[in-house]
């Protein structure tokens, strides 16, 4: 993305004017993630979990939705049950989407199995490969 010291936080949108070409790519195909894998090798993420929001959803988030804290009690991760299951993308309904988004990451984190782990990173390779309609 193109970068102006001045904007405020605004989150990617479809034909953002923002967004470069590669970067469209990057995205699409998931490659921007692999930076990613860094932060997993040294243990601030794992590579299964809930999605790290901009720091600004969170603050405003933080007292609106219950148990949104809840996501802080495991390690954020590269993909999540969320992103496969179509809650990728701009909240631009913010607190309906956020809403959604914080259910799948509540239920990951109760019913947690490293099957399912397995299975989300399935679920994500065949994102990957199909395309995301939410990736922007």
């Amino acid at each position: 993305m193109t970068y102006n010291q001045t904007d405020t936080f605004k989150q990617a949108v479809p034909n953002d004017k923002r967004v470069t070409n590669i970067g469209r790519f990057l995205r699409k195909t998931n490659l921007d993630e692999i930076p990613q894998f860094f932060n997993v090798l040294v243990g601030d993420m794992s590579i299964v979990g809930p999605r790290p929001h901009a720091i600004e959803h969170d603050a405003n988030y933080w007292f609106i939705l219950p148990d949104f804290e809840k996501r802080y009690t495991v390690l954020p991760g590269i993909t999540g049950l969320a992103q496969v299951r179509g809650a990728r993308g701009v909240t631009d309904d913010q607190k309906v989407k956020m809403q959604h988004r914080l259910r799948y990451d509540l239920f990951y984190i109760k019913k947690y199995t490293l099957l399912h782990d397995i299975q989300i990173c399935w679920w994500t390779l065949k994102s990957t490969l199909k395309g995301d309609k939410n990736a922007c």
